[in-house]
């Protein structure tokens, strides 16, 4: 997200989650969560939008907005002591781009989305140091576009061979919960983040009126979904690529990942009812 700036200490603090992240890039975390504090949380209610979908409450943000201090401390105080119950989210249809597919669509609740959103800066401070230059998808500044241009900027100078497009179908409704589990904690071992992510995919999905737990997937449109995604796609397709199959190419090879799909904002507004 193109984010304006935020507060100076809560820069600093994602300045100094980052830094300590790129400098030591096999240590393993497992104390992060003392950094949402209630600034925090302001800062994660700035970043969420206030005029998206509702969740299953009804409730939007400018109703949450209407006793803000109160509604933060009380979801600053379920977090730290481990109660927040993540709660089902709503799920919808929208077109895909080319007009003839549905898209499945979770709207959380808005104040699992700011606690989504709180989490999520704390992933990226960390996960964004580890990335690799090829992935595009869901990433603070990248886009579609710029994968394109890296697309055709390895190509034009080649002259020859070949250009591979793989599709990953239906990654967000099919992906595996102990396997993200486990790729998460090569990295972040805090209890209370391990806690909030295991929660919101376990947390169930209403449509048309019945409630169902999926044992699989991550809903698309969770505020925390596409930092998570790109977790688990940076180990099992980026490392991957560069570890085990460029060795054993003859020659040059070049993988560009990004995400096809429309921007969460068009998605969102889509999703309205």
């Amino acid at each position: 997200m193109g984010e304006t700036s935020c507060s100076p200490t809560i820069s600093t603090k994602l300045t100094r989650i980052a830094t300590m992240a790129r400098e030591h890039p096999m240590l393993v975390f497992t104390t992060l969560a003392h950094h949402v504090d209630i600034e925090w949380l302001r800062e994660a209610y700035r970043r969420t939008r206030k005029d998206g979908a509702v969740g299953i409450d009804g409730q939007t943000g400018q109703e949450y907005a209407a006793n803000l201090e109160e509604n933060l401390g009380s979801l600053l105080s379920r977090f730290q002591s481990g109660t927040y119950r993540a709660p089902s989210v709503r799920r919808v249809y929208v077109p895909k781009g080319d007009g003839k597919q549905m898209r499945p669509i979770g709207i959380p609740t808005f104040e699992d989305k700011v606690l989504q959103r709180a989490v999520a800066m704390v992933l990226e401070a960390v996960y964004e140091q580890d990335f690799l230059d090829c992935s595009y998808g869901f990433r603070p500044g990248r886009s579609a576009h710029q994968a394109l241009e890296a697309v055709r900027d390895a190509t034009m100078p080649v002259g020859g061979g070949w250009v591979l497009e793989v599709d990953v179908r239906k990654f967000f409704d099919r992906l595996d919960h102990g396997h993200l589990q486990r790729i998460v904690c090569q990295r972040v071992r805090d209890g209370a983040l391990l806690r909030a992510i295991g929660k919101w995919l376990k947390a169930g999905v209403l449509e048309a009126g019945n409630l169902v737990y999926p044992e699989t997937g991550t809903p698309q449109g969770g505020v925390a979904s596409p930092v998570i995604a790109n977790i688990y796609l940076h180990e099992v397709i980026d490392q991957w690529f560069h570890r085990d199959v460029v060795p054993r190419l003859k020659g040059r090879a070049r993988l560009v990942r990004y995400a096809d799909d429309r921007a969460p904002r068009r998605r969102q507004e889509e999703a309205r009812m």
